[in-house]
């Protein structure tokens, strides 16, 4: 199905179309190809704002996830029509990644694709709250970034390695 990406931000350069073929892959990868998945890229002042809205947090962060279901980790969503073929929003703190990329001198683009993932998994029930969850997650991050690193030539790898 479709991928609607949006750029709200005017603060860092996103080159959105290897973002998008990277995203479409990472949800094939997932098995969820023919799910919609909605991705805005944002500055710190609207990631501020929903971190605090949402999560009580108002600071800027890397990622929110909006998941249009609520299923547990590793299932799909089960559609009982058209409408219902959509996973969720993710919103990417560009803005917040670009600074943290300045700081540890890490690739942009890459960072960007590998939290894009993460988000991704949040829209499919996966959470990182205990050690067990962020087990599970940090292994279908692993699994899905490897399917991407085969088809693009990369060496993409979790954010979350260190977690606990």
């Amino acid at each position: 199905m479709s991928l609607a990406l949006r750029n709200v931000q005017r603060v860092v350069r996103v080159r959105r179309a290897p973002l998008r073929r990277a995203v479409c892959a990472l949800r094939a990868a997932l098995g969820a190809a023919r799910f919609d998945v909605g991705l805005v890229c944002a500055d710190n002042t609207l990631m501020r704002r929903l971190n605090g809205a949402y999560r009580q947090r108002p600071e800027p962060t890397d990622v929110l996830s909006f998941p249009y279901h609520q299923v547990v980790a590793g299932e799909l969503p089960r559609p009982s029509c058209r409408d219902d073929y959509n996973l969720g929003d993710i919103f990417l703190g560009v803005e917040y990644i670009h600074q943290q990329c300045r700081d540890t001198g890490e690739n942009f683009d890459s960072v960007l694709v590998v939290t894009a993932a993460h988000g991704l998994c949040h829209l499919l029930g996966y959470q990182h709250n205990t050690e067990p969850e962020w087990q599970q997650m940090y292994q279908k991050e692993v699994e899905i970034l490897e399917e991407l690193n085969r088809l693009t030539g990369t060496s993409l790898r979790p954010l979350t390695a260190d977690l606990f």
